[in-house]
């Protein structure tokens, strides 16, 4: 499993495709949190970054089924799939292994951003003066929608053999996992059913954990959400083989 893992993890980091990704991320969230006026906190004049966090789950709609897209559709292209299913070594373990090398991925884009954190903090006045528990609420929450994510971005991949459709089945999925339901209670037909379907949905749960509440049904839910996506791939994968 660890071989798996490092091997999943280095042809990620020997690749432009993880550096590329990552870059733009960066590049996208600093100027949205800087320059551009509409969401630019010098603008706003709060020492805060609720703008950030509410900004980054959707460029993670994006960066995460860009990392994930190649996970097992990379395998089936070049004909690696069959001689990896047919190695000593458990399905689940193979997924399990692909997943946590995509999450430490995640990670490696969001540990830059802790700049803003430091950056924000030196320009408040008084100095310092910055809710440290909600921002640190706000990336531990960050980090539980990554996860997430990267579940459904897995999922995804191994779906096809091409990469482009699993970035749109990722990106989608990704979408409806955390507006969808957001959505969907607002029509009329489930008005009386508003608060279970908002519950069924990752935003409910993310904002809730971003006011810097650590609530044990949050915690739950996302690895939950995570587990479940992580079985389907194993019902995917283990039909293939």
């Amino acid at each position: 499993m660890y071989a798996v893992f490092k091997r999943e993890l280095f042809s990620f980091l020997s690749s432009m495709v993880a550096y590329i990704t990552i870059g733009i991320f960066l590049l996208v969230s600093g100027l949205l949190l800087w320059f551009f006026p509409d969401t630019s906190v010098l603008d706003y004049g709060y020492a805060e970054l609720d703008g950030f966090f509410s900004l980054v789950p959707y460029l993670f709609m994006f960066l995460i089924p860009a990392i994930t897209m190649r996970s097992f559709a990379e395998e089936r292209k070049e004909g690696t799939f069959e001689l990896l299913i047919t190695r000593p070594i458990q399905i689940w373990q193979i997924i399990v292994a692909k997943y946590l090398a995509s999450l430490v991925l995640v990670l490696f884009a969001l540990i830059p951003t802790l700049i803003y954190y430091y950056s924000i903090s030196k320009l408040g006045f008084p100095e310092g003066n910055i809710d440290s528990g909600s921002v640190i609420g706000s990336y531990i929450g960050l980090f539980l929608l990554g996860a997430a994510f990267t579940a459904i971005g897995i999922f995804s991949s191994a779906l096809t053999k091409n990469q482009v459709i699993a970035f749109v089945i990722s990106a989608a999925l990704c979408a409806f996992a955390f507006l969808g339901f957001d959505y969907s209670s607002q029509i009329a037909a489930f008005q009386s059913m508003e608060n279970i379907i908002r519950n069924l949905g990752i935003n409910q749960h993310y904002t809730s954990i971003s006011r810097g509440v650590l609530d044990t049904r949050d915690l739950i839910y996302f690895i939950s959400f995570s587990v479940l996506f992580l079985l389907f791939t194993k019902l995917i994968i283990g039909g293939k083989r």
